[in-house]
């Protein structure tokens, strides 16, 4: 007990003194944690000997990782899933396992007979990093893009994917039909048991203990733990059962109180778990190294391949399809826990495990790179792969035909620039106020969703990047009398409110230009780039504030919101 303290002591220190480094590097966390268990465990400095200790901590932080990764998995969000995700999801993952089986056996890794290799690799790279995805995302602000909403989506089924893998990984040497139906029945059992335990009890359990913070974490545990170990006597494993789990929490009323309250000792756990696996980590041979190399390069092109393909096959143009293959090309963490899940049952050599762990470390330094890059990127990448015959959905944009056909001809006497929520609700009013006005606007956006909509509803739409000098001048913005700007510059890719004005102004001296400010200080620079009106949402939204103030005040709320609920029911947005 006394050496597994000291042990931890040493995990946590050494994480934290490389996490700052990290940190200041912009380098992902999970890259130092792993840095930090090399350092001090056996093939390092060897201050931590003990695999008793290794394992310890490792267990105790993957079950914690699987618990909160349960929790964050929205099953409503699933059953809700487009048509467009579920395709992705689908031939992201049956194309990457199939290529990567193909892969791998093909370099000669073991297919069966105990080694399954080529097995747990193709899994593996099939699996993308939440961890990195969420995080580059959210400082990006696109997870609510639609590229950003397609990768989330697919994370979310290649989980559940993961799961059905783990049920059926502690029978895989002795792999028959009549083993997995009774893997499968056992993981079916005990996820109703805990989806009806989940349903009808807990959340009256944790009602009266509502007030007691400390009682619903230690609930938390105690369900985490409980699942866990019931898993465990079903020959499954305490990984899995601490996973459905945390999938059966997600769904009750007090899912968000109790991952508010699980997150510190998640983070605590995780990075044990991390560092643990880092202690696992020789020094790399040159086999290791190349069969790691091998491995990234296997999971960049098989990604691209199999993301790209079928959202491209789906009319989601080249740039809402590349996106996302980019945003996905890095293993994932939870690949780690199926690589490790392995190792333990004698199911995968140590010296592919490390490979996979060294490529995990190569693809998280590179997809952070990438991601932060990847609008650059993709624009660059689109004039490439029209030259090889790769169509986007403004192909054939340029030859004015008569009528509404969407994406042809010039803009009209009236340009929204950028399409998203104030767009959509301005449309929605000139629907309702002024519907002939709608036959003198252009919109002009690259969100295929947005351009199909449009065209459906016979409104006149290009499609087309609008931080693109080319696509406003092809669009024929010079020849419009009014251009609307209402997109907010943290939504904008490759430019700036103040940039698009100034480059729309030098096309159209003339114009009449509309512009968003973020910032108060923001208008100032506005109306200097040669902005005609520049609309501060926050005063508007105060504005509106101050009448629900009032409303409630006078003791007309009720009315006011039978007002709101009245204009809503009206409305037909393209954003809803």
């Amino acid at each position: 007990m006394h050496e597994l303290i000291r042990d931890i002591t040493l995990c946590i220190l050494f994480a934290w003194m490389l996490g700052l480094l990290a940190h200041f590097s912009r380098q992902p966390l999970i890259l130092a944690y792993l840095i930090a268990g090399f350092c001090i465990g056996p093939f390092g400095a060897g201050w931590v000997k003990s695999q008793e200790s290794i394992s310890v901590i490792s267990e105790l932080g993957l079950i914690f990782m699987l618990f909160m990764i349960g929790l964050e998995i929205d099953l409503k969000k699933i059953v809700r899933a487009g048509r467009v995700i579920l395709f992705a999801a689908g031939g992201q993952l049956l194309g990457g396992c199939l290529l990567g089986v193909l892969f791998f056996a093909g370099i000669g890794l073991s297919l069966g007979g105990g080694h399954f290799d080529a097995v747990y690799l193709c899994i593996a790279c099939a699996l993308s990093s939440t961890v990195i995805i969420v995080k580059v995302l959210y400082e990006k602000r696109e997870l609510d893009t639609l590229p950003g909403r397609i990768t989330l989506g697919v994370l979310v089924l290649q989980d559940i994917f993961a799961i059905l893998f783990l049920a059926v990984q502690p029978s895989l040497a002795n792999l028959q039909v009549s083993v997995i139906l009774l893997s499968i029945g056992r993981v079916a059992v005990l996820v109703a048991a805990a989806l009806l335990i989940s349903r009808y009890v807990l959340p009256r359990l944790f009602h009266q203990i509502a007030r007691r913070p400390e009682l619903i974490l230690l609930g938390a545990l105690a369900w985490c733990f409980l699942v866990a170990e019931t898993a465990e006597r079903l020959s499954l494993s305490r990984e899995m059962g601490a996973l459905i789990a945390g999938v059966s929490l997600s769904t009750f009323p007090y899912a968000l109180d109790v991952t508010a309250k699980v997150t510190t000792l998640r983070d605590f756990f995780i990075t044990l778990f991390f560092v643990a696996l880092g202690m696992t980590i020789p020094v790399p041979g040159l086999s290791v190294i190349g069969l790691a190399l091998m491995i990234a390069a296997f999971t960049v092109v098989s990604r691209l391949v199999t993301t790209f393909t079928p959202l491209y096959l789906m009319k989601q143009g080249l740039r809402a399809s590349l996106l996302p293959a980019l945003n996905l090309a890095q293993i994932s963490e939870f690949s780690l826990v199926v690589i490790q899940t392995g190792v333990a049952d004698n199911h995968i050599a140590a010296e592919t495990a490390n490979a996979a762990s060294f490529a995990f470390v190569v693809l998280a330094v590179l997809s952070t790179f990438v991601m932060t890059r990847s609008d650059e990127i993709t624009r660059w990448a689109i004039g490439p792969l029209k030259r090889i015959g790769l169509r986007d959905l403004d192909h054939g944009n340029g030859h004015a035909e008569e009528g509404h056909e969407g994406g042809h001809g010039e803009a009209r006497r009236i340009v929204i620039l950028g399409f998203f929520r104030a767009a959509s609700a301005l449309l929605a009013e000139i629907e309702r106020q002024a519907p002939v006005l709608l036959e003198q606007i252009t919109v002009v956006d690259f969100n295929p969703n947005v351009y199909q909509t449009l065209l459906s509803r016979g409104l006149h739409v290009i499609y087309g990047d609008i931080s693109s000098a080319d696509t406003l001048l092809h669009a024929g913005v010079g020849k419009s009398e009014m251009i609307i700007l209402s997109v907010p510059d943290a939504l904008l890719k490759g430019a700036s409110n103040e940039k698009l004005v100034r480059h729309v102004r030098s096309l159209n001296p003339t114009a009449l230009i509309v512009a968003t400010a973020d910032l108060l200080a923001d208008v100032g620079e506005l109306y200097e780039a040669g902005a005609s009106y520049v609309t501060v949402t926050r005063l508007s939204d105060a504005h509106e504030l101050f009448t629900v103030i009032e409303a409630a005040q006078a003791g007309l709320l009720a009315d006011k919101r039978a007002e709101l609920d009245l204009r809503l029911g009206e409305r037909r947005e393209v954003l809803p």
